[in-house]
């Protein structure tokens, strides 16, 4: 399946180059670069060569990529020449190991590492076998064709950007247009000039589209529908697209899953804002008591790279850390992360609930809510806001939209207004390192 994603001749040339570097069976390579062609080749040739691909996430600093290819004993370090400098630097803080890897990623294809958004990042192992049940899954879900032109410009170096749309599109013949990074004209430029059928954005993507004076005049008809997910996706963003006619799909899932886990489809979007869906193809969900998430599938990662501590319970399930609910129709919503509840004098905050409520408040750009120690009531809520530019935030005003829509206990203890918020590459708030800004203020 994975053998012919990319012409004969460019993937016959990145399997050359790699035999040239020495690059044999269970060894590592990392991969530095914006969204490219040669990326794509690369984890061709590694499928060929019984290598395993490491994408990295050029977001990162070079001190940050220098301990994941420590950590993963890659041998090999390519990628595209705008990341030449980085690369180097990366490389001079790094000790490489050439040659085959230690053995424990025999019969993978992809190493991916989580985007750390709770502790350290860790390696996830993907197998070819796994990557192909989630294509499937992914090929399903959205109903892809050979007749569909995918917009491809989220980061390849992500499960998301890989594994939801362009992957899937290529196995089924589908033509895909791709963009080395995200840029809101370019995006509308290809729209106007290529009609793709879909594309895949997260919401901080939605929301730049949004706000581009380009969104109410450019015609989108060639849009069957767009894909959305990585987190919880604000209905105005949704409501936004489906006036427009757009009906926007949702995937559900994270780097260990593939990611493809809980889908909605576009026939089932418009009738259906704010849920995440139902099971995809092979997958079976499973809420536990406090409603997180527990995945089973053939598309899950096997385990994290050279972790001792098992990545699966004893009944099989991988707990995602996410919380949802499952309604009676059989469509889960997702609501929050179990590891960001917050438990303030005894009582459950998600901060989901709060945040909710300024989705389209005046003034407001973006916000997060996270909680903060409290020596009186164990932790509390403390709401982290940017302003629109040229705006101000009228405090009294959020605090009359709590009044009415949430019980005290819940209301935000402190409004602290950053220039921004941290966030990994695909625009999820890292709160962690949130909470421990705010509890520095």
């Amino acid at each position: 399946m994975f053998d012919r994603l990319v012409p004969e001749p460019l993937a016959a040339a990145a399997t050359a180059h790699l035999q040239g570097d020495g690059v044999a069976r269970g060894a590592i390579v990392a991969w530095l670069g914006h969204n490219s062609w040669d990326m794509l080749a690369t984890l061709v040739a590694c499928h060929r060569l019984g290598a395993v691909l490491l994408p990295l996430n050029w977001r990162l600093s070079a001190a940050e990529l220098a301990n994941i290819v420590q950590h993963a004993g890659a041998g090999h370090l390519l990628g595209t020449p705008e990341m030449g400098d980085l690369a180097a630097d990366a490389l001079n803080r790094a000790q490489l190991a050439p040659g085959a890897a230690d053995g424990v990623l025999a019969g993978d294809l992809l190493l991916v590492y989580t985007s750390g958004t709770t502790g350290q990042p860790k390696g996830a192992m993907h197998t070819a076998a796994g990557m192909q049940a989630n294509a499937l899954a992914a090929i399903a879900a959205q109903g892809l064709t050979p007749a569909d032109v995918v917009l491809s410009t989220l980061p390849l170096f992500h499960v998301g950007g890989l594994c939801i749309q362009t992957l899937p599109a290529l196995v089924t013949g589908a033509r895909v247009l791709l963009h080395p990074r995200f840029d809101p004209g370019l995006w509308f430029d290809a729209v106007h000039r290529d009609r793709p059928s879909t594309t895949l954005l997260v919401p901080a993507m939605m929301r730049a589209l949004l706000e581009h004076p380009r969104w109410a005049v450019s015609d989108l008809s060639s849009l069957r529908f767009v894909n959305s997910g990585s987190q919880i996706v604000p209905r105005h963003l949704i409501q936004a697209f489906h006036a427009r006619g757009i009906p926007v799909a949702q995937v559900y899932g994270c780097t260990e899953s593939g990611p493809v886990s809980i889908v909605l489809r576009p026939d089932e979007a418009l009738a259906q804002v704010g849920r995440s869906g139902r099971p995809a193809l092979g997958v079976t969900v499973n809420l536990a008591a406090d409603g997180e998430i527990l995945l089973k599938g053939a598309n899950l990662m096997r385990g994290y790279h050279r972790e001792t501590a098992p990545a699966f319970d004893a009944q099989g399930w991988f707990h995602t850390g996410d919380l949802a609910r499952l309604h009676d129709d059989g469509f889960y919503e997702l609501v929050g992360r179990s590891k960001e509840l917050i438990i303030s004098g005894g009582e459950n905050i998600h901060p989901a609930e709060i945040e909710n409520l300024l989705v389209g408040v005046p003034g407001i750009a973006e916000s997060a809510v996270v909680g903060v120690p409290d020596a009186r009531w164990g932790e509390v809520p403390v709401l982290a806001l940017v302003a629109l530019p040229g705006h101000t935030i009228d405090a009294d005003m959020l605090r009359a939209v709590f009044n009415q829509n949430l019980a005290h206990f819940k209301h935000p203890r402190r409004m602290v207004v950053l220039a921004e918020l941290p966030k990994t590459a695909l625009g999820k708030v890292q709160k962690p390192q949130l909470a421990e800004l705010l509890s520095t203020l």
